[in-house]
């Protein structure tokens, strides 16, 4: 069967890292982790002190990042690097998580994101999960998917995931972060969050993790035979 490229765009905290970490250990692919990518360039500009809203500002800081997928043998996953330090667990805190989208609507980090997103791609073999893979990144990949879940669960689980850090945290945060996240990811003039034309529709608000898997499994076997 031939390597191919797998896109998993959708809404925050639909489950697309999951399932695509799932799919590139199933398949023997490596996982990239867009949206760690653009974390990591928060993270930097939050340390930095970098108004994102300058381009100049921006275009001069970018020029001293390096993001790398390192990976960690303990555990089996990829993990992001900024410049030579792991900043795996860093970059999921919510004071990222509120600033992110915003960071990742400016063209220059976007152009600097995509670039290397592309060059990872080039020999195929790899599942990628974001905002725009399958729209921009990877607009001829072989199997696009685009995952979606009702409102209130999406909040429930991103509370949960964030709860287990900061047991401060409250549903009220966590439901307007997602929808102030979900707002500037679809409003955006640079690369918004669009569902493709040939992308397959995943509402996994009532699948389980198990479940959702062996449908993806199932679009996999059909695009590597064709």
């Amino acid at each position: 069967m031939k390597t191919i490229i797998i896109t998993i765009d959708g809404w925050s905290s639909t489950g697309k890292s999951t399932l695509a970490k799932q799919l590139a250990k199933e398949l023997n692919y490596m996982y990239i982790d867009s949206g760690a990518m653009y974390r990591g360039i928060t993270l930097y500009f939050i340390r930095h002190h970098v108004d994102w809203t300058i381009p100049r500002a921006v275009e001069e800081a970018l020029k001293h990042i390096r993001l790398e997928f390192v990976a960690n043998h303990k555990n089996g996953q990829t993990e992001m690097w900024l410049n030579g330090e792991n900043v795996e667990y860093v970059i999921r805190d919510l004071v990222v998580a509120e600033k992110v989208s915003e960071v990742a609507a400016e063209r220059a980090v976007r152009e600097f994101a995509v670039a290397r997103q592309q060059e990872m791609g080039t020999k195929k073999g790899i599942v990628m999960d974001g905002r725009d893979i399958g729209t921009v990144v990877f607009p001829y990949a072989e199997l696009k998917i685009f995952m979606t879940a009702d409102e209130a669960i999406r909040v429930q689980r991103r509370f949960k995931e964030l709860y287990e850090k900061n047991p401060n945290i409250t549903l009220a945060e966590v439901k307007q972060n997602l929808a102030h996240r979900d707002y500037i990811d679809s409003h955006r003039e640079i690369s918004p969050l669009r569902q493709a034309e040939d992308a397959i529709v995943l509402d996994n608000s009532h699948l389980t993790i198990k479940q959702q898997l062996h449908i993806a499994e199932g679009w996999v076997k059909e695009r590597m035979a064709n």
